[in-house]
Formats: C-alpha cells, sequence, structure tokens
C-alpha cells in the first residue's frame, strides 16, 4: 500500500482523474484505510467547489502567495 505522503502527492491527479487505473486504485486502496488522507480529500474537494463556482476575493498579498505557489506546483 502506498504512504500518506504518495497518497497526497497524487491528490490532485486523482480528483482530475488523471491517474491510470493502477494508480486510481492504489489512492482508493489507501483512502479505504486512511481517515486523516479521506479529511484531505474532502477539503480539496470542497475547495475546488468552492473555486469554481464563485471565485474568491484574496488581498492582494495573499493573492500573490497562492499564484506563487500554484506556480511551484506546476513547475517540474
Amino acid at each position: 500500500m502506498i504512504t500518506c505522503a504518495e497518497a497526497v502527492g497524487r491528490l490532485w491527479a486523482y480528483l482530475e482523474r488523471e491517474l491510470d487505473v493502477a494508480g486510481r486504485a492504489q489512492v482508493e486502496a489507501h483512502l479505504d484505510v486512511c481517515r486523516r488522507c479521506c479529511g484531505e480529500v474532502e477539503f480539496a474537494e470542497e475547495l475546488r467547489r468552492m473555486l469554481a463556482t464563485t471565485p474568491p476575493e484574496f488581498p492582494r498579498d495573499v493573492q500573490h502567495r497562492l499564484e506563487s505557489f500554484l506556480e511551484d506546483l506546476d513547475a517540474p
């Protein structure tokens, strides 16, 4: 079974349905037994729903930090 770090590392790909069948099965097997990671998934799903329906207005400094964080996630 994969570790929590591996499951969380694959979280967005899992939610975006970008994992292959085996990768998806590994994440789901982990989520079946790990309450902590299930909470991570629930949080991420709720965050995605919130951002998709009503883009929030953040203070300028928070917006810059968020953009920087998202850019770092996309970096190889």
